[in-house]
């Protein structure tokens, strides 16, 4: 077992399951295209079977060596999930999965240091996310109504159902041919449209963009002024 353990800790073994990945994904890419498929098609499958296996063997290896404390560690249970998904059939019904098999290449989170830093600072800021979407989403909500209510007889596509303005306004949120694909055919109809339409972008697109800058200012407010004791 200690012999065991070494070896799936080694910083060699772990190269060589960065590169399966590496090589996996690269064989995945490959099965999208027609022409590798018709020329390489045999070999690519094969080595997504050879890979796959591997992987396997690297999980179970691993829930041999650690047991129970496997199952208490976050990334284990990523890898074991990934791996998981792909052992699932992919025919029928779960054709649909074999697509889920390029999951795979997330491995690399839990392989690269680095990625596993940014990944935990990402979730550690999750919580504090939680009233910027509150604040959207009362945002998103009266303005549906209002475009509904404002729009929907006359652009039933766009703002006939509260869902439809959502989906409506958050492309304009986004910026994406907010200006020149719906807002500007709506001032046809309705000239003062751009009332409405601006000061949402006003409160939705830069309170995002800004997000980072204000809680940057709000802690140094704190650093600034200590508490009152």
């Amino acid at each position: 077992m200690d012999q065991l353990k070494a070896l799936i800790t080694s910083p060699r073994t772990e190269k060589i399951i960065t590169a399966l990945i590496v090589l996996n994904a690269i064989t995945l890419g490959l099965e999208t295209s027609a022409w590798a498929m018709a020329n390489f098609g045999p070999v690519l499958m094969a080595l997504d079977r050879v890979i796959l296996a591997v992987f396997v063997a690297e999980i179970v290896a691993r829930i041999a060596v650690h047991r129970p404390a496997f199952f208490k560690d976050p990334w284990s249970l990523f890898d074991f999930a990934i791996v998981g998904i792909a052992l699932v059939p992919a025919a029928g019904a779960f054709s649909v999965l074999r697509a889920l098999r390029i999951l795979r290449v997330l491995r690399m989170i839990t392989l690269v240091p680095s990625l596993r830093r940014v990944v935990g600072a990402l979730i550690s800021a999750l919580p504090g996310m939680g009233s910027i979407i509150l604040l959207m989403t009362l945002i998103f909500y009266v303005a549906s109504v209002m475009a509904t209510k404002l729009f929907a007889a006359d652009f039933p596509a766009w703002f006939g159902t509260i869902p439809a303005s959502a989906y409506t306004l958050f492309q304009v949120m986004t910026l994406e041919s907010w200006s020149m694909g719906i807002v500007r055919p709506v001032m046809e109809v309705y000239p003062y449209a751009w009332a409405f339409f601006v000061p949402f972008i006003l409160c939705t697109t830069f309170t995002m963009l800004n997000r980072s800058e204000a809680r940057r200012v709000g802690k140094e407010g704190r650093s600034r002024w200590p508490p009152y004791h």
